[in-house]
């Protein structure tokens, strides 16, 4: 499993967003690089965002979710973290419903 994984749950639907598309970048020297791309699976979840055993950098990361099939309002959605230990699992689930989103770290 990848050190950060995310996943979609669709609050409107009541059950998770398969299908989503994800990339992740890490800035990096003042520009954002893509570390990573992927499509959330069935129970919406995304598990190879980095390569098995490849450690995150300390940093500024971010996600951008393609959530335009599923909210008209929020045709994306981009949510910034930070990792400052990078021995750690990151975990960062959406919260997804037509007019309005949540985020958190998750385990």
């Amino acid at each position: 499993m990848s050190a950060i994984t995310t996943h979609v749950l669709d609050t409107a639907a009541g059950r998770p967003a398969g299908g989503v598309a994800i990339v992740l970048e890490h800035l990096a020297a003042g520009r954002w690089k893509e570390l990573g791309r992927g499509v959330t699976d069935h129970d919406g979840r995304l598990r190879t965002l980095l390569p098995e055993g490849e450690t995150p950098a300390p940093g500024t990361y971010r996600l951008t979710f393609d959530t335009r099939a599923r909210s008209q309002f929020f045709p994306t959605v981009t949510i910034h973290f930070t990792i400052t230990e990078s021995s750690q699992h990151y975990h960062v689930p959406l919260l997804l419903s037509p007019f309005g989103y949540s985020t958190y770290r998750g385990s």
